[in-house]
């Protein structure tokens, strides 16, 4: 099976993320989309993170109407910060049918050469690039397929942001992630 690995805080995850993840699955070659919930992302403050069960408990309430979209708490058994060169090796050992894939936007694709072993990751693993506002897509890179996928500005940071403020941003959020949200009062 062909899986592409979407990566992320998903801190909280939006329709922006489904949007991205159905499309992979259902306009590419891969059979499955995981979105790997990163407990720490290297290039994060810890602080600014939800919990990484609340953050899983929302990504599997926003999958649950997807069957081939998932949600994967793999790196929180892994060595904290989470690196996915590490991720990568310990997902082909647990599951050696699978091919694995990257799913990123092309602004991480800008910051790959920072990644740990990021000519191993080039390499090795298949990446499919979505546009990114502001950011071009490199054309010619081996390894990368340039998928045309919805353009979307919708961001975590600009979400949690709204919600300290009271603003309404119940149409950014998959419903019963928005009803979790509101119960829990996270973010506020």
């Amino acid at each position: 099976m062909k899986i592409g690995l979407y990566f992320g805080s998903f801190n909280p995850i939006h329709i922006g993320h489904l949007i991205i993840a159905n499309h992979f699955q259902n306009f590419t070659d891969l059979d499955q989309v995981w979105f790997v919930i990163s407990p720490q992302n290297p290039f994060k403050k810890k602080s600014s993170l939800a919990s990484e069960f609340d953050r899983l408990d929302m990504v599997e309430i926003a999958t649950r109407d997807y069957p081939h979209l998932l949600a994967s708490d793999i790196e929180f058994r892994l060595p904290k910060p989470s690196f996915t060169i590490d991720t990568l090796v310990h997902l082909e050992e647990k599951y050696p049918n699978h091919q694995f894939c990257l799913i990123m936007g092309s602004d991480n694709l800008e910051g790959l050469p920072k990644w740990k072993n990021s000519e191993l990751i080039l390499s090795k693993y298949p990446i499919y690039v979505y546009p990114r506002p502001g950011y071009v897509q490199e054309e010619n890179l081996e390894n990368v397929v340039i998928v045309e996928a919805p353009l979307m500005e919708i961001s975590s940071t600009f979400i949690r942001s709204a919600i300290k403020e009271n603003k309404n941003i119940k149409p950014m959020l998959p419903h019963l992630v928005y009803e979790h949200l509101d119960k829990i009062g996270l973010y506020k």
